[in-house]
């Protein structure tokens, strides 16, 4: 076969082929080439050092190059340190590569102190707007050059949050570590006072610590776990033990290439005094926005601790309790955070960064020449960095980045070494899953089962199943064979039910616990001839096929229900139309996801019809939905979500459903307590963040109004000559509500009442939320549907036992993990509305003493802020 281009007799067209000479071409290159300023390439050496081979023996001839640049631009020198230092961690132990010009020079003013004071004011920057990992970096790079700073005091602010207090500690710890040897000797006090202020810190935020940990437990308040570690207790535990030994460990945990050069003559080159640090306080916003009860709208993302879940042990991966594995996965995390732009980027560098280490940090590739430093250590890279990627991706409540990029990321890592880093995958996959019997959070057995469904379909959806055939003996709710159920519908929405059922040894194939039988589909209960109501179905079928205008479908619809109902054998007539309806509506727009976005609009009026104004006829609507899509409970979500943004539907109706049809993977057969799955949760978080988000949307509609509004009245107080102060606004915090200046402005007193009545939907939505886990977790001893579970699974004795729970036990156990995360999930609106919530949510358990009831209470507590 021939890849030369054809020749085709045809006669020239609009000068396409028209030959070209050589000078056309160079001229129009040229016309498209960026030339790059001679500070533009020094800064771009600066930074791009990581790239050269042995960077660390071309710093002298990078310091020449530096001295030598004509004309000298200390700002462009500088950027390119900070930039390298805070973009590219793994750099700041090379810089400031103008050290040894330092030793050369008798002037106070030499070019490593004026790059160092440049350097400082980028960094007050950073420091002024916040930007905690970029502080951090710089407080790395200081710590470096002999000098440590404590951002400790931060941690004695009254009434100070956690995401800032967390932050500052870590500022604090890791300069600690790597600046402590230097502190012990001249001021040993100041170093233990700072450890002791951030342990004093650490010791107030106990209880938050329990809600977030990647394993559940129920009967323990233990926040130290085998299997993981919480970065602060970490780090405290890490500065304490170098404490006691005078940080002689430190000085091994992490390459000090500076040390190479000569040290300076402070005879002869002072050295460089860092400026008093000083924090700059949280912004708060006093935008006056409040609820009609007087409760603060206004809502901030709530910053929790952080477990790292293990999969290793210390022989194979970094022990974060010693210096040198706190500081490289916290290197790692750096480089994942910095690159999530590009992934690509990030994956190359992660496998390059035993270059940036002590030698013999981490067992050297197949090949390559043994190291000359043995520092006994001797880890797997590809393990730590995949241990680092999961750790992240399983912090609760959520990830710090979405979950897709770390699945893209371990994909590129995979197709970079497939035969060193396939392995660590393969084995981190078997170690979450034997993690999965023994308590591992229901949220991240969930982002388990997502990861490992994307990673399959990204490779061919190879994995030996067979290894796990011996797990089909456990009961069906156990989490293992909840995690395979899981796992294979995701891949079947990533591919096609044959395809992925080929992949299954027979006897998965055979057992529809595990995969269904039937291809993911609509379900059209009336499309039987031999149904009962089949010509009522295909009458207003063919209306619909017809594009008949929505009145028409109504007014046919209405005369159906008289006949029905003059028929005399329906007992339910209001709710048989209601489900033919939407079963028709829903058949027309089940071919794909555009033809059902077109049946939903075309329809509005007759969907708004159909559900009407009573909460019964939104339920039938909601339970239609999905009977016709039960083999595919991805498309229940999806028309869920629709039918809200719609507002055909409430979210409240739909947190509604949900609690009185919790069907999903643990009914199976028959009626069984109340108890919800993931499908279930899925359910809930649509419904919660729709009206969630609507709050948010309407409530940047009022503030823009308002200020719009404001601007107004300023210009026509300005433009008659008014005293500009007399119009300066009050900056009191004022309850949020229809003022005078309001009722002038007509659209923001529709914008007013649209934020009034979203909140009281989303407040509603909360409480029902509340009662809906209430009756499946701690019942009123009246309520027709118990749950003798609810109380047995949360004690230690049950626990010790659940190899013979039942599936009933275990999907209780899965609804005490899904309260736990409802409760820490949404958090920052539980602390805003606590009076309301917790007074309507609990009534049913109001002055109860059951052990469920109390724990319910306890982890609301904990989620609000009320628990110590």
């Amino acid at each position: 076969m021939s890849y030369d281009r054809p020749h085709y007799d045809r006669p020239h067209r609009g000068g396409g082929n028209r030959r070209r000479n050589k000078d056309d071409y160079d001229a129009h290159d040229r016309r498209r080439e960026s030339f790059e300023s001679p500070e533009q390439i020094l800064k771009n050496t600066i930074i791009k050092l990581e790239r050269w081979y042995d960077a660390i023996q071309e710093l002298p001839r990078l310091a020449k190059q530096i001295r030598e640049q004509v004309p000298l631009s200390v700002p462009v020198i500088s950027e390119g340190i900070r930039i390298a230092v805070t973009e590219q961690p793994l750099l700041r132990l090379l810089h400031d590569p103008t050290e040894g010009e330092n030793a050369e020079s008798s002037t106070s003013s030499s070019l490593g102190k004026q790059v160092l004071e440049d350097f400082w004011k980028g960094f007050q920057g950073y420091l002024d707007k916040l930007a905690w990992r970029d502080v951090r970096q710089c407080i790395h790079f200081f710590a470096h050059l002999t000098v440590a700073q404590s951002f400790a005091a931060v941690l004695d602010e009254f009434g100070v949050s956690y995401g800032r207090g967390r932050n500052a500690a870590l500022c604090a710890i890791e300069g600690l570590i790597i600046s402590g040897a230097v502190m012990a000797k001249s001021s040993s006090s100041n170093t233990t006072e700072i450890i002791k202020t951030v342990q004093n810190y650490n010791d107030s935020i106990y209880s938050p610590k329990l809600l977030v940990q990647p394993s559940m437990s129920l009967f323990t308040e233990s926040r130290s776990m085998e299997n993981a570690d919480e970065v602060l207790d970490t780090g405290l535990f890490v500065l304490k033990s170098l404490d006691s030994s005078e940080f002689v460990e430190a000085s091994e945990s992490f390459p000090q290439p500076y040390l190479d050069f000569p040290d300076l003559d402070p005879t002869v080159s002072a050295p460089f005094e860092l400026p008093a640090i000083l924090v700059p306080p949280e912004v708060i916003e006093l935008d006056g926005l409040a609820t009609d009860a007087g409760e603060d709208a206004q809502v901030k993302k709530e910053d929790w601790p952080q477990y790292f879940f293990h999969l290793f042990d210390n022989e194979t991966t970094p022990d974060p309790a010693t210096p040198a594995g706190f500081l490289v996965r916290s290197q790692i995390l750096d480089t994942i955070d910095i690159f999530e732009v590009n992934r690509k980027e990030c994956a190359r560098l992660l496998l390059e960064y035993p270059k940036w280490c002590v030698p013999g940090t981490f067992k050297p590739k197949p090949g390559a020449p043994e190291p000359e430093f043995e520092s006994g250590k001797n880890w797997q890279l590809e393990s730590t960095v995949i241990e680092t990627v999961l750790g992240s991706l399983y912090l609760l409540p959520e990830s710090t980045h979405k979950t897709v990029y770390h699945i893209a990321l371990i994909t590129e890592l995979c197709k970079l070494s497939p035969s060193t880093v396939g392995p660590a995958v393969g084995k981190s996959i078997r170690k979450l899953y034997t993690a999965l019997g023994d308590g591992f959070d229901v949220e991240n057995a969930r982002r388990f089962a997502e990861w490992f469904a994307v990673h399959m379909s990204n490779f061919g959806f190879q994995w030996v199943w067979k290894e796990w055939l011996l797990d089909l003996e456990l009961s069906e709710q156990h989490p293992k064979r909840t995690f395979i159920r899981r796992a294979l519908e995701f891949e079947i929405r990533l591919s096609y039910h044959d395809r992925v059922l080929k992949t299954l040894p027979e006897p998965m194939q055979n057992d529809t616990s595990v995969i269904s039988d039937q291809t993911p589909g609509p379900a059209f209960e009336y499309e039987d001839p031999t149904h009962p109501h089949y010509d009522t179905a295909q009458s207003i079928l063919s209306l619909l096929r017809g594009r008949s205008k929505a009145n028409e479908v109504l007014s046919h619809i209405e005369s159906l229900k008289t006949t029905l109902e003059s028929s005399g054998t329906h007992l339910h007539v209001d709710n048989t139309i209601r489900s033919i309806s939407i079963h028709c509506l829903l058949s027309i727009g089940s071919r794909s996801f555009s033809h059902l976005l077109n049946a939903i609009e075309r329809y509005l009026p007759l969907l708004r019809g159909l559900a009407g104004t009573d909460a019964e006829s939104k339920q039938d609507i909601l339970s239609a939905v999905a009977s016709f899509w039960h083999l595919n409970r991805q498309m229940v979500n999806i028309v869920f979500d629709k039918l809200m943004q719609y507002q055909i539907v409430d979210p409240t109706d739909v947190v509604g459903w949900t609690f009185e049809n919790v069907g999903g993977d643990a009914h199976l057969s028959g009626m069984r307590p109340m108890s919800l799955s993931a499908f279930e949760w899925d359910l809930l978080r649509g419904a919660l963040d729709k009206a969630n988000g609507r709050v948010m949307v309407a409530r940047r509609k009022v503030a823009a109004l308002r200020k719009e509004h404001d601007d107004s009245v300023a210009r026509v107080k300005a433009s008659v000559g008014a005293d500009v102060g007399s119009i300066e606004m009050d900056a009191d915090v004022k309850p949020f509500k229809q003022d005078d200046s309001a009722s002038e402005n007509p659209q923001l007193t529709v914008a007013l009442k649209a934020f009034a009545s979203l909140t009281r939907e989303q407040k509603g939505a909360l409480a029902r939320t509340i009662e809906g886990f209430v009756s499946c977790l701690a019942p009123s001893p009246s309520a027709g549907r118990q749950n003798p579970h609810a109380e047995t699974v949360i004690t230690e004795q049950a626990w010790e036992t659940r190899v013979t729970w039942t599936a009933d036990e275990w999907n209780t156990w899965e609804t005490w993990g899904w309260y736990r995360h409802f409760c820490r999930t949404y958090s920052p609106y539980l602390r805003n509305y606590q009076e309301t919530l917790g007074t309507v949510g609990f009534a049913k358990i109001e002055g109860s003493t059951s052990p469920a009831a109390k724990l319910m209470k306890k982890t609301w507590g904990m989620a609000t802020g009320q628990e110590s």
